[in-house]
């Protein structure tokens, strides 16, 4: 394997500008993620607060007993109980399959990061990676993409979820997942690799309840020895020490909105769009109601002062809210807004690992942490990456093509350029003269029909496109024939964009890794994390 790095802009225009710090981004932030001063800075500032170190690593020795482990994930739980211990942290859903490859991207950047700032702060320093299994968006994670006749066709988990319930709660039917797993495989084509792939994956099924736990398995098994821990953030015993969270969060409700809502004012000021959604009824927590078994976005209603559910199936006071975040902290959980909250005051955080979109929303809580006291961690981008297959490299050199602007832009251009290069000429100019001469010819038989009988006039327009579209096929049916005999060339432009610019996006948002281990084995991860990564905002190209 080898890498090329690439400057790329973003996905966004606000993280674009983070990669380059510019100016105007940099009122958002309290750090430069390319200042190893402001790590110096960062560690001092950790120094002076107090974390509930000892019971979250207990919280995680707990959490993780059920997963794969090795050495090196004992070691992370006794680094994390020392009184200087810090975190590389990152988060996202638990997609089904891992999801997408910026999950694994994300994994990946925490991992290589801690190791990094450990060599370089002489500190002991836990890579964390966070499940968002209190998401309820079902939807946002039960699917994953397949290449069928040259683009991304959706391949949807099967297994019906009606309510608005937590990942974390989703509990997956193994008979269902068994068959669509195989299948999906199956698309891939056999390889030498497969049947250890489908006996892996078989194997971390059965040890899987929830979604959850079966995205934990996969990540864990991958990932075991190189010492990350993992959390879950629907886990009702995480939610046991957020009790003081919550009730800070209850209480201060009303200032989080408004600073949050001035945040994205000073934001919008300076030409950039917002990230977060956001209202002055917004309360920044959810309510998890036993009756319907769904979560529910709580707001705030300055008129009854009262905190109610968006279906108006819950009304509660502030101090019935706060006495269920002591009592019942099970029934909260925490929205885009808080959660940064909650894993700020939870975990010595060194460096928070950051999609372009989570770079965004981040720079919109500036003034929520203020309030607070505290100041955001660095935010550094994680590392974008694209895995380039020997095959495909070697059509995009016969093509002439250029690596930055195919990832940027894919082969649309190029590909139009050789289609004009073929065409016929002469025939496209003779079916245009043909058409200009029907047109023409028209225009009098219409006057003529004017003069005669108006009522036919629409018969003569239904003809005259009739004809056209006659025309039409027979050029289409000419252009086909071009086509055919340059469809090795054509072919390789879309091979090209398939793998690189799938239906127009980064690969790294559609393709999924197994797709990789099923072309290389399971030790393709493992050959990743012996690459050398640099944290300097340039797109990593991986040759394989």
């Amino acid at each position: 394997m080898e890498i090329v790095n690439l400057s790329l802009p973003a996905t966004n225009r606000f993280a674009s500008n983070y990669l380059k710090q510019t100016e105007e981004i940099q009122p958002f932030f309290h750090y430069r993620f390319d200042q190893s001063s402001d790590d110096l800075e960062r560690l001092a500032e950790l120094k002076n607060r107090s974390f509930p170190r000892k019971e979250l690593a207990q919280h995680i020795e707990n959490f993780m007993e059920h997963f794969p482990s090795s050495p090196s994930i004992k070691d992370s739980i006794e680094k994390l109980k020392q009184d200087n211990s810090v975190v590389v942290i990152g988060g996202q859903q638990a997609g089904i399959l891992t999801g997408p490859l910026y999950t694994l991207h994300k994994v990946i950047s925490i991992i290589k990061l801690a190791e990094e700032k450990e060599r370089l702060l002489n500190v002991p320093v836990v890579p964390v990676f966070w499940i968002a299994g209190e998401d309820h968006d079902y939807q946002e994670v039960n699917h994953v993409y397949i290449p069928v006749e040259k683009k991304a066709d959706k391949w949807i988990f099967p297994q019906k979820v009606l309510q608005k319930k937590m990942v974390s709660d989703i509990r997956v039917n193994k008979e269902i997942a068994q068959t669509w797993i195989r299948h999906f495989i199956e698309t891939f084509g056999e390889t030498e690799h497969t049947n250890k792939l489908l006996s892996f994956l078989e194997k971390q099924l059965e040890q899987s309840t929830t979604f959850v736990d079966f995205f934990a398995n996969i990540i864990m098994e991958l990932f075991k020895d190189s010492g990350l821990l993992i959390v879950d953030s629907g886990d009702e015993n995480l939610r046991q020490l957020e009790k003081d969270i919550f009730t800070n969060q209850i209480v201060h409700h009303d200032s989080i909105t408004s600073l949050l809502l001035e945040q994205q004012k000073q934001i919008r000021d300076q030409g950039f769009p917002n990230a977060i959604e956001a209202n002055d009824r917004l309360a920044n927590l959810f309510y998890y109601d036993q009756r319907l078994n769904e979560r529910i976005l709580l707001e705030f209603d300055r008129q009854k002062d009262l905190f109610v559910g968006k279906n108006g199936s819950i009304a509660l006071s502030k101090a019935e809210l706060v006495e269920i975040a002591s009592g019942e902290p099970s029934k909260l959980s925490n929205n885009v807004v808080t959660r940064p909250l909650a894993q700020e005051w939870l975990f010595p955080t060194i460096a928070f690992i950051a999609g372009p979109g989570e770079i965004a929303y981040w720079a919109e809580l500036k003034l929520v942490f203020e309030h607070f006291g505290l100041k955001m961690p660095p935010i550094v981008p994680r590392l974008n990456i694209t895995f380039l297959d020997g095959s495909v490299e070697t059509d995009m050199t016969e093509l002439n093509l250029d690596l930055q602007n195919v990832l940027i832009r894919g082969t649309d251009e190029e590909r139009t350029q050789f289609l004009q290069s073929i065409r016929d000429q002469e025939v496209a100019e003779l079916f245009t003269e043909i058409k200009q001469e029907l047109q023409t010819h028209y225009r009098k038989v219409e006057q003529k029909t004017a003069q005669l009988d108006r009522g036919l006039l629409p018969l003569v327009s239904k003809n005259e496109n009739n004809l056209l579209q006659q025309i039409a096929f027979m050029e289409g049916k000419l252009e086909e024939s071009v086509k055919f005999r340059h469809q090795i060339i054509l072919n390789k432009y879309a091979r090209i964009d398939l793998a690189l610019r799938p239906d127009g996006s980064p690969q790294e948002r559609v393709w999924n890794i197994f797709y990789y281990l099923n072309q290389y084995g399971l030790s393709f991860v493992n050959d990743l994390m012996e690459l050398n990564f640099a944290f300097d905002g340039n797109h990593k190209v991986i040759k394989i």
